[in-house]
Order: C-alpha cells, then structure tokens, then sequence
C-alpha cells in the first residue's frame, strides 16, 4: 500500500477517517490518469485543496499505518471460528423482557451492586428495606471485587454534602477529612443541576393520568381534538383509567390513539419504572401516514377551493366557536375569537439571538458536561439534546435526562421532536410546567430514518399544514418563545423554506434556523448558504432567521454575517464537536494553535464534569468513559494549525496519515479506535475486561482486528 493509493480517497465529508477498509477507492475515470501515480507529497497545495485534501506540511506526513484488510479479517475469522448456528438458533436464544428483567434482579443482588445507602454511610443497618433490597447489602464482598482506584481525586470533594457513592466512589482514597456524621468537608454546594422529573409527575404519566389543561383548551380552539374518533382505532374511554402504564394516549387529529414512543435508544437508567418491562399495546396497526386526513386539513383545502371568500382561521375560529364546554376543573383560556384579550405571539418574551454564539443541540455528545466545557470556551446559547414528544409524555426518566441544565447555563432552551400538535402541545405544557428553560425549539428537520418513519423531524417539511398545526398549538400553549429548526427541503433540489418563511413567523414562532441541506443530503456536501441568505432576507422582521452548516473557524463565522445582515446568528454543530474553542476563536478573531497539551486539558476538564454529572462509582466512570470515546470520535478530525500549509481548516477536507509535534498530539489525531481508548486510560484508568466500543456515527470499532 503506497501513498499514491491514498492520494485517490473520494469519500463523502461524513465517511471521512470512519471506515479504513473505505481507505482505498479506485480513482474516478474522469480524472486525468498522471493525477493519480503522484504521491500526495508531489501534490501542489492547488491540487490538494481541490482535491479536498488537507495541504499538511510535508515534514509531517507518513506512510497510512498497515492495518489488516477486511478480506484478510473475514477470512481468518472464517478459519477459526465454529460452524454459524441456524437461524432458529437464534431465535431460541432470543431473550424475553421477563428474562432480561430476572437477569438485572441477579446482577443487582451480586456483590459489585452494594446498595447505595450502605456504600453513603458504610452502616448495613442504614438501609430500610433490608432483605427485601434489591441491591446486595455485603460490603466486604464489594470491596474485595471492587477495581482498584483511579488517579486523581473525587469530585465531589469540595462539596458540603458527603460524596453520594461513598464506598462505591472510584477515588475512595480522597476521602480524607470526614466528621462524626461521615460528611465530607467542603465550601460548595453538592449541585447546580436542575430540570430533574418530580416523582410525583412521573407517576400520573405512567398511569396516564396527567392533565393538559392549557394544552387541550388551545387544540380544541383550533379544532385539532375530539374530533372525528370513529374513523380510528381507539381505546374506549372509561371513568377509571385501565391503561397499560408506559402508553403514552395522544390524538393525531383524527382520534386518541396510543403510541409507543419508544423512537430512539437511549442509554439505560436506574430510575426507569418497572412498568416499562410490560409490552405496550399499539391503538393500530396502520403507520401514521396512512390514516385519514385530519380535519384541519379537509378545511385547509376546502378553504382554497373557495379562491379566498373564506380564509383557513375565519374557518378555524368558526368551528371554534361550536366547540363543547371544558371539563369541569380545566382552566379556560380566552377563546380564539377574542382577539383583544389574547396574546398576541408578539407580545411574548422575545430572546434576541443576534450576534450571539449558539451551540447547537447535538445528539449523544451535546450532553451536560460537553455544553459546560464549551459555556468556558465561549459559548452565549446552549440548547439540550433533541427529545422525543411521546417519550416524555410517558415519564421516561432516560429522556427526561435531555433536559437537565447547569446554572452556568444562562441562556438554555431544550429541543423536542413530534409529529402531531396535540403531543407537542402536551410536551411543551410538560416542560414549561417542570422545567426552568429560556426557549423552546422544535425540530422538524432531524433526518433519522427511524423519526421520520414516524412523521416528525425532516417528514414535517412535506406537510405544510401540520407544520402549521404544531406551531400555533405550540406557541399557544406556553408563553416561552418557540423556535423551529428545519432544513431546506425534504428532497435535494425541491427547496421549500423560502415559500413558508413568512408564515413560520405568522403561526407564533420567535426564530427560525435553517440547515443548508436537505434531509436526502444528511451531511453530504456542502451547505448552500445562498439559499438561507434567500431565506432570511425574504423573512419578515420579527422572525429571527438563524443559519446553519459547516461554520469552522472565525472566518467562515464573519463571512456569513457579512453576506447576510439579515442573518441573526450562525449555529455551530460539527465544528464545535471537532475543536469547542471555535467559539473562543470567534470572540478573540483570531485561529488558535492549540497545543497538544491544552487539548488534554479540555478533556479533563470534561471528564472532571462528567463524573460530577454521572457519578463517581464505577458505572458513572464507565458511562463518562463512552461519551468521552464519542467526543473523540469527532476530536480526531482537527489539524493543527501549525502543520497546515493553508489556514483556515476547512470542514470537508480529509487529511492523509500524518505526525504530531508531539507523541500526544500524534495520538489525538489518530483514527483509531484503540488509540481513543489509550486517551481515556490516561484519564479514566483502565478499561474493563471484555470492553469494546463502536461509535454511533462510524463503522469502525475498538473490538475489530485493525483497531487493536
């Protein structure tokens, strides 16, 4: 394998140093033929940054390192592994819920699962429940199969409560100064986190029995519930609530059905109910794409059909005014039709995003600990990872997770995804009823297949009307602002924003953020800015429009505001996950060669947060562990400003094999999973027997050949 080889990589920006079996594609036949027998070092920087290959100074550069291929991997594996098992096999084996719950029972009653009470306060006789404690209660049998402690000292050791894992903690060792009630000493407080789910709220949406008062009175003012229930399949609806707890009851404008939100894996948490071992019915077997048009939309177009004599919310407030009276108990609100005692959507609290740094909200490593590290670093806005309308709604302590905020987060909003109003007017009363945000956002363009298979995210930009729906059910249900983030279209080619961009602001929303691709695109490509520069301009004055897409450097940052002064702000996603001192380079205008050494000590300072935010024992290290692993993933992908023969760093170059200045910087910018590990065990000690690690947004893994 020569350099020449390497020169020829024609990946997409996305499969960039993800799959080294992909490391070799044969040259694209349009291509001059003598392009291709140059070795990278005999490339001019022209040719290379047309190429998209990053010019790195030739003193650098190294030959690819020698990995097995995947031919030569399978095949070995063929060799020495015993005859493949038959399908039926496999589904012998297949475990069930009541299985997998016995087996946790298990797991919990061993000796490395002490019972939190006891390892607080080392005292058998603390624990209430005694034998009926699902954890184990024998302290010398944990402490002789605990792993040894980590370097470094507790986190919560500063703090005026004891340390909430007491024997369990990984830096037991620092536990130094204790008084007559074991409390550690301590001058701050033990947290600053909040938005954390009421026990209480949880158990009434477990059962469904939570109350939208606010919610409701505003879907039926637009018609959007208690319509049409005969057309689908529903659960009759009875004086006691007979529901399987975990099914969460919406309506779709056409009827309440039930619906197993359950779109997304999240990480597993302690806190999730038993309930949740139970199997949740479904109201029908039909997708939500097929049912019936809903009412809103009949009227939508029956409205058209009539060339303006009646407008769409003349409709609306007409069908209004027929609506049955609420439920004695629920809040009334002023109905529709009066418009001199509502609140206009302008008259709302307005944030002003202009000029500000906007993190963006980014699934699995837009996490607590990693918004923290980049609020240092420079960051003004900061939003939670995306969470799903119908698993909150259910109590899901896992999704409700999403939505904790830091105090140091002073401008925080959370984001939700649903596909029909009445969920996500649910969702939000929800949350502006539990949670302390400053905005609200709505994502409809999340270009996942498994969301939008289920109508929300990027299917939303096919659906005008429903788009519509949620906005104005959203921004009547709470008073926060609410913001939207979309994509240009739902096809590449087909861009459909601009045609919508004025209506957004009309149905209640404070802002609006444009992603420079469509949902066929994901993140190939590059973003087309002049077309959110079309949006923004055409955007009416109170909509806040704010663009989004391969921003990297302070460069790229005042490009965009320069073109478009329309333009409020930029939101940054990629390049915060790639180098989170973007935002420090954006503030001080200037490129920031960071050492190999600052770097270290950003993930520490990552990993110090994250033990404060996961804990201590030896679960919180192991889940601070892969969310490390996940960030290192993206981290790999920066060069080094003093290697670089032409700066700024653009998004889409893909860089050949090169050195560091350093042995430390060499590791960092290493593609390999095992080298990610050797970093963590420098911070986190040793990995686990039998641990592996594959990440989300790659093919490649630390249990493969080529990865060590």
């Amino acid at each position: 394998m020569d350099e020449s080889t390497t020169s020829t990589i024609t990946t997409t920006e996305e499969s960039v140093v993800e799959n080294p079996e992909l490391s070799l594609v044969p040259p694209l036949p349009s291509e001059p033929a003598d392009s291709h027998s140059r070795s990278h070092s005999e490339l001019t920087t022209e040719e290379l940054v047309a190429k998209s290959i990053a010019p790195i100074n030739k003193h650098f550069l190294r030959p690819p390192p020698l990995r097995p291929s995947s031919n030569d991997a399978v095949s070995q594996t063929t060799a020495n592994a015993a005859p493949a098992p038959s399908q039926s096999t496999f589904v012998k084996d297949k475990k069930s819920k009541r299985q997998l719950k016995r087996e946790r029972r298990q797991d919990q009653k061993s000796s490395k699962n002490i019972c939190p009470l006891i390892a607080k306060t080392g005292d058998i006789t603390s624990c209430p429940y005694n034998d009926k404690c699902r954890f184990s209660h024998d302290v010398e049998g944990f402490k002789a199969q605990k792993p040894e402690d980590i370097e470094g000292e507790c986190p919560f050791l500063d703090s005026e409560e004891p340390c909430p894992y007491g024997l369990a903690c990984r830096f037991l060792g620092t536990h130094k100064s204790k008084d007559k009630d074991g409390v550690l000493g301590g001058k701050k407080k033990m947290s600053d986190e909040c938005n954390g789910l009421n026990k209480d709220v949880q158990k009434l949406l477990w059962k469904n029995k939570m109350k939208f008062p606010k919610a409701d009175t505003k879907l039926k003012a637009l018609g959007l519930l208690g319509k049409a229930k005969s057309k689908t399949k529903i659960v009759e609806e009875k004086e006691e609530d007979e529901t399987v707890p975990g099914t969460c009851h919406v309506t779709d404008g056409n009827g309440v059905s039930e619906v197993n939100g359950d779109l997304d894996t999240k990480l597993e948490s302690a806190e999730v109910p038993e309930e949740d071992d139970l199997d949740i019915k479904v109201g029908s077997d039909e997708p939500p794409m097929k049912k019936p048009k809903s009412v809103l939309e009949e009227n939508g177009s029956s409205a058209k059909a009539n060339n303006g004599d009646v407008t769409f919310m003349e409709k609306v407030v007409g069908e209004s005014c027929t609506q049955t009276e609420p439920e004695a108990g629920m809040d009334v609100t002023t109905p529709e039709g009066d418009r001199s005692l509502k609140l206009h959507p302008r008259e709302k609290k307005i944030i002003d995003f202009r000029e500000k740094l906007y993190l963006a909200p980014l699934t699995t490593v837009g996490n607590l600990p990693f918004r923290r590290v980049c609020k240092v670093l420079g960051a003004d806005v900061t939003c939670g990872e995306m969470a799903m309308c119908t698993n909150l709604l259910q109590g899901q302590a896992s999704e409700w997770a999403l939505l904790r905020r830091h105090s140091s987060e002073d401008l925080f909003g959370v984001q939700i995804c649903g596909a029909y109003p009445d969920t996500v007017a649910r969702a939000m009363e929800l949350i502006d009823q539990e949670c302390t945000v400053d905005f609200i956002d709505i994502n409809m363009g999340c270009p996942i297949d498994i969301v939008v298979e289920k109508g929300a995210g990027s299917a939303l930009l096919n659906k005008p009307m429903r788009i519509k729906s949620i906005i104005e059910a959203a921004s009547g249900t709470v008073d926060k602002p609410i913001t939207v983030k979309v994509r240009t279209g739902f096809f590449e080619g087909k861009n459909r924003i601009d045609s919508l961009i004025t209506d957004i602001g009309n149905w209640g929303a404070s802002a609006v953020t444009i992603h420079g691709r469509s949902r066929q695109q994901r993140y190939s490509k590059l973003a087309n800015w002049d077309y959110v520069y079309q949006c923004a301009r055409k955007a009416p004055d109170a909509l806040q429009v704010m663009g989004n897409g391969d921003v990297f450097s302070y460069l790229d940052w005042n490009t965009r505001k320069a073109d478009c002064p329309e333009l409020a702000t930029c939101m940054i996603a990629r390049g915060a996950l790639i180098k989170p001192w973007i935002f420090t380079e954006i503030k001080e205008q200037r490129h920031w060669d960071i050492t190999s050494g600052e770097r270290l000590n950003i993930l520490k300072d990552f990993v110090r947060l994250g033990l404060e935010h996961w804990g201590s024992d030896t679960k919180g290290v192991e889940t601070t562990r892969r969310f490390l692993l996940e960030w290192l993933s993206y981290t790999c992908r920066y060069i080094p400003v003093g290697l670089l023969d032409v700066i700024p760093q653009r998004l889409n170059w893909r860089p050949p094999s090169y050195y560091g200045r350093d042995d430390l910087e060499t590791l960092m910018v290493s593609d390999s999973a095992a080298d990610w590990v050797r970093i963590s065990e420098m911070l986190l000690g040793k990995v686990p027997d039998g641990f592996t690690f594959a990440p989300k947004h790659k093919s490649n893994a630390y249990d493969r050949a080529e990865n060590g």
